[in-house]
């Protein structure tokens, strides 16, 4: 069954790929300072933009809509890129890239357990965290190379929010209101605890940052209410906007 509502979002996707293709990479050869904390912080953070996204693209296309199918694989590409430039950033202030971390591990399995929708519920909690966590970055960081960096992602992470609202409300539509409760409810609980876990993995890049463990736990739950309501919204109710109805849902 397709879809025809997720015809913008590929339209988004796609005029996004062709903008970047047009304005290019940041200028790597610059070289970034990068306080040592931050380094740890955003490797981190690449290997949890960095995969292949193929589990979650064949949930999609065994979801029988190939145009959310196809804006799913653009999604993917994003993330991907946004590894590709963590990396460079990390390279371009003289660091490498881990091959793995425990948390990304634990996110992965999360993700993996069930169908589409606890795949994006679980994408979701990094997904939120990433807004609070890429704001900081980008506003706090005093090396310009990081803060452009930052800003790029932050603004596809913002795009990609909306997005997986949508799908996760036709997800949870033909629930009962209590089970979608419930849901929603047990999603902002796991965001929680990964808001808590983050804060104390990443306190030291948080603190360079000007960001307090406690400010970016807040900030982060504070957030989950407004979008957990999106994911929720019943039929004929407003769903959370397409590209080019509103502007994204920001942290």
């Amino acid at each position: 069954m397709i879809n025809r509502e997720y015809e913008a979002w590929v339209r988004d996707f796609e005029a996004e790929r062709q903008r970047r293709a047009t304005v290019g990479d940041p200028a790597w050869t610059r070289g970034a300072a990068l306080d040592p904390a931050l380094v740890r912080s955003l490797q981190r953070f690449q290997v949890g933009e960095d995969g292949d996204g193929s589990a979650l693209i064949g949930k999609a296309e065994r979801a029988g809509d190939p145009v959310y199918a196809a804006a799913v694989r653009l999604f993917v590409a994003e993330e991907q890129n946004h590894a590709r430039m963590l990396a460079l950033l990390l390279t371009a202030g003289g660091a490498g890239t881990l091959s793995g971390h425990w948390s990304d591990a634990v996110f992965v399995r999360l993700r993996r357990l069930l169908g589409l929708r606890v795949e994006l519920l679980v994408l979701m909690v990094a997904e939120v965290v990433a807004l609070r966590y890429y704001r900081a970055v980008r506003d706090g960081a005093p090396d310009p190379l990081t803060a452009e960096v930052a800003g790029r992602i932050l603004a596809d992470e913002e795009r990609h929010v909306p997005f997986h609202c949508r799908r996760l409300r036709e997800g949870l539509s033909p629930l009962p209101a209590p089970v979608r409760r419930c849901a929603t409810a047990a999603w902002r609980a796991l965001l929680a605890g990964a808001a808590v876990v983050v804060a104390a993995d990443h306190g030291p890049a948080l603190r360079h940052l000007g960001v307090g463990r406690r400010e970016f736990t807040a900030d982060v739950i504070r957030s989950s209410g407004p979008l957990a309501g999106a994911m929720r919204t019943g039929p004929g109710r407003s769903p959370a906007p397409a590209p080019d109805e509103s502007s994204p849902v920001g942290a």
